[in-house]
């Protein structure tokens, strides 16, 4: 056999990049993005929909604004470092968690929500190969 192996039949060959489709006939990829939806696409049908889903970061913020009223400025930068640092903090990508120290700082451990009674990990969609999760995850894909 020719002693360059077999390199010299790829040496015209189209690369990956230029073969992959793009624009509107782009195929979707289910295991990076998900199932495609397009209720994610359209704008709120309520005037109190855009407010239910930011309810949580405008809690947070009038809960830092009266903390730093009250305490002074250190208190809300000291809370948000440590949500920060406790954001950062996660299991693999495919394994269902809890946020158990998120739920702590929030005061939302003693509660009993929606998402305690039917969040259930068993049935959740985002579960993958976690090989190729892993992989994607660390930006070797």
């Amino acid at each position: 056999m020719n002693s360059r192996g077999t390199s010299y039949l790829l040496k015209d060959s189209i690369p990956l990049t230029e073969f992959s489709a793009s624009g509107p006939f782009e195929g979707h990829d289910l295991l990076r993005r998900g199932f495609t939806c397009v209720k994610n696409e359209l704008l709120p049908s309520h005037p109190l929909e855009l407010s239910e889903k930011n309810f949580q970061l405008n809690q947070d913020k009038t809960n830092f604004a009266t903390l730093r009223n009250i305490q002074g400025l250190h208190a809300p930068l000291k809370l948000q470092m440590e949500f920060r640092a406790v954001k950062q903090v996660q299991r693999l990508p495919f394994l269902h968690s809890s946020n158990i120290a998120l739920d702590t700082l929030r005061g939302n451990d003693e509660c009993i929500s929606f998402e305690d009674i039917l969040n259930d990990p068993s049935q959740s969609e985002v579960m993958g190969e976690p090989h190729m999760m892993m992989e994607y995850k660390l930006g070797l894909l």
